[in-house]
C-alpha cells in the first residue's frame, strides 16, 4: 500500500516559522534602537541582527524581535491598506532576514515545478512583465521579493511569495491586467489580479534574469565573474540580510559564490517600448520555457 505522506511531503519549516514571527500586537514602538535615531520611512537593525524597527511618515512604526512577534504602533486615522504594504513588505524582509532567509528584489514565475525569477532596479519593469507572463499560462510565484532558503546555496530553494501583484497605471493599461484597489491613500500603485493565478508551493529556483534597457531585444547567459558580480544587489533587502547576518566578507562571498555555481543566470536587454512589449514578452516566455529564441522582427507562435 502507498503511503499517503509520499504524496504530501512535511511544508517546509520556514512557512510555521513566518506566520509564527509575523504574528501581531498592539503596542508602543521605539524611536531608536541601540542609541540610533530611526529615520522616517527608514529602518535599523539592532547591533546583534535579533530586533528591527520600521518608522513611516504617516506615524505607522513597527518593531520585531526575534521570537516575540511584531508590535505595531498605529496614530488615528491610519491606512490599513499602508499598514498591510509595510507588513508585507520591509517588516516581512525584515523577519525572513532575521531568521536566515535571503531576499531578492525579483518578481518571479513558476514554470513546470521551478520558478524563474526577474530582477533589476526599481523601475526596471519586473512586475510589468510578470503580469504579462501570467497572461501566457505562467501562475505568479511573487512579486518584488523573492525569498531563498540557503541552507544549501548551490541548490536554492523558494518560498512563496503572499504578496499582491502591484502595477502603476500604464502597466495596467499595457498588460490589460484589471485593479483590484490601490495599495495605499500616498501611493498611485494599484493591486491587480494574476491572470494565470498564482502558486503557493515551495519550489526550487531554476533561473535569474537581470532586466536592461537596450537593443536589439536578446536574453544572453551569464558566466563566471560575472554572474557573481551581479548577485551582489544593491537593494534595501540586501542591505537587512547583511545587518541580520553580520556575515564576513569570506563568508559572504562562498554563498554567493556558491548560488551562482547553481543557478542559471541570464540578462534580458529590451528597448521598454510599449509597442514592443507584446513580443519581448514572448520572448522572455520562450526563456522560461526553454524554447530557443526566434528572429527578432516576428512574434513566435505558440
Amino acid at each position: 500500500m502507498a503511503d499517503p505522506a509520499a504524496s504530501h511531503p512535511a511544508p517546509h519549516p520556514a512557512l510555521a516559522m513566518l506566520a509564527r514571527e509575523t504574528a501581531l500586537r498592539e503596542g508602543p514602538v521605539p524611536h531608536e534602537l541601540d542609541g540610533l535615531e530611526v529615520p522616517l520611512d527608514g529602518w535599523c537593525m539592532s547591533g546583534d541582527g535579533e530586533s528591527f524597527v520600521f518608522r513611516a511618515a504617516t506615524g505607522l512604526g513597527y518593531h520585531y524581535v526575534k521570537g516575540h512577534g511584531v508590535t505595531a504602533e498605529r496614530p488615528a486615522g491610519w491606512d490599513p491598506d499602508e499598514d498591510s504594504l509595510i507588513r508585507n513588505g520591509s517588516v516581512y524582509a525584515a523577519i525572513a532576514c532575521i531568521n536566515g532567509l535571503y531576499p531578492i528584489h525579483a518578481s518571479a514565475v513558476a514554470w513546470q515545478g521551478h520558478v524563474h525569477a526577474f530582477t533589476g532596479p526599481s523601475g526596471a519593469g519586473k512586475s510589468t512583465l510578470t503580469a504579462q507572463l501570467t497572461r501566457h499560462g505562467l501562475p505568479l510565484f511573487c512579486d518584488d521579493t523573492l525569498l531563498l532558503d540557503l541552507t544549501r546555496p548551490e541548490a536554492p530553494v523558494c518560498l512563496p511569495g503572499h504578496k499582491r501583484l502591484k502595477l502603476w497605471p500604464d502597466a495596467l493599461e499595457l498588460t490589460g491586467a484589471s485593479a483590484t484597489g490601490q495599495i495605499a491613500r500616498r501611493f498611485e500603485k494599484f493591486y491587480a489580479e494574476p491572470a494565470g493565478g498564482s502558486i503557493k508551493d515551495v519550489l526550487p529556483l531554476a533561473s535569474l534574469t537581470f532586466l536592461e534597457v537596450g537593443e536589439p531585444a536578446r536574453i544572453e547567459p551569464l558566466r563566471g565573474a560575472e554572474k557573481l558580480l551581479r548577485l551582489q544587489d544593491d537593494h534595501y533587502t540586501t542591505d537587512l540580510f547583511l545587518a541580520a547576518s553580520r556575515a564576513d566578507r569570506a563568508a559572504r562571498f562562498a554563498q554567493l559564490a556558491a548560488l551562482a555555481r547553481g543557478l542559471t543566470i541570464s540578462r534580458f536587454v529590451r528597448p521598454r517600448d510599449p509597442v514592443r512589449f507584446a513580443m519581448d514578452a514572448a520572448l522572455a516566455e520562450r526563456h522560461v520555457k526553454g524554447k530557443p529564441p526566434v528572429s527578432p522582427d516576428r512574434e513566435p507562435s505558440r
